[in-house]
């Protein structure tokens, strides 16, 4: 399938891939900064946004190949990638698989121990079993400090502090999208990442993390470095889980610098 995407500003070409959420309206806090240095290409995975979803297996395997597929059909062979959560988790097994050049991945998924995955599951699960039940209630909720707080702590440093416009996006995305369970079975029961040896990758490798990530937990980020020895770590230091909301600027100079 062709993913549904969209492109926006000129200069050498960065594609942006989501995590669970809006698919690519996901990047809405930064991409206008991107785009005035780039042309930014952001996706919607299948099942997310205006993708349909895959007729078959959903897995991290089977949606790394739709990107895969995509960079091949738009002709964007050695393209930088920038991913978060999910997202950042394929940018990182496109590059070990040698597809694109360089790579920023935010707080990616796959490297949590058993115990760690256990409790990403119990809790993330509730809470978008929660954002569902609550689907027709979430503008006003996200409408005010308390409410954003009580709904987005698990994903944000500082909920209150974010605008109802940065996360209803992606609140309504988990709560809609018919993916989000089928990913996040791929997340919590299938592989986890695997890694690439010194020199194998095609590009740079940057991996960002915040310091208070309470869905992949900080110590993450010593077992992603392990496995990609290549890479240079970025901490986010009053960040959680969505640096492009807590840390938009930061996250935007990462993502430039370590692009080309």
């Amino acid at each position: 399938m062709t993913l549904n995407h969209i492109r926006r500003g000129n200069g050498s070409p960065l594609l942006l891939v989501h995590g669970l959420g809006a698919g690519w309206r996901s990047w809405a806090p930064i991409l206008d900064q991107l785009a005035e240095h780039r042309e930014v290409i952001a996706v919607d995975l299948p099942g997310f946004g205006e993708t349909p979803a895959l007729a078959g297996e959903v897995s991290i395997t089977t949606l790394t190949d739709s990107v895969a597929d995509f960079i091949r059909e738009q002709g964007l062979d050695g393209v930088s990638t920038a991913g978060q959560s999910m997202g950042g988790r394929i940018v990182l097994e496109l590059a070990r698989r040698g597809v694109g050049g360089d790579a920023v991945a935010l707080d990616p998924g796959g490297f949590w121990s058993h115990r760690e995955l256990a409790v990403f599951g119990a809790t993330l699960r509730p809470s978008i079993a929660l954002v569902r039940a609550l689907r027709g209630m979430l503008p006003a909720l996200l409408g005010n400090p308390v409410g954003r707080t009580l709904l987005l702590a698990q994903l944000s440093a500082r909920p209150w502090a974010l605008s109802p416009e940065t996360v209803l996006p992606d609140v309504r995305g988990l709560a809609d999208s018919p993916s989000t369970g089928a990913a996040m079975n791929a997340l919590t029961k299938g592989p986890k990442q695997q890694g690439a040896p010194a020199g194998t990758v095609p590009g740079r490798v940057t991996i960002g993390w915040g310091r208070r990530d309470l869905v992949t937990v900080p110590r993450q980020a010593s077992r992603a470095t392990e496995l990609f020895p290549d890479a240079v770590l970025h901490w986010f230091e009053r960040c959680g889980h969505f640096p492009q909301w807590d840390a938009a600027d930061e996250a935007t100079r990462l993502i430039l610098d370590g692009t080309h």
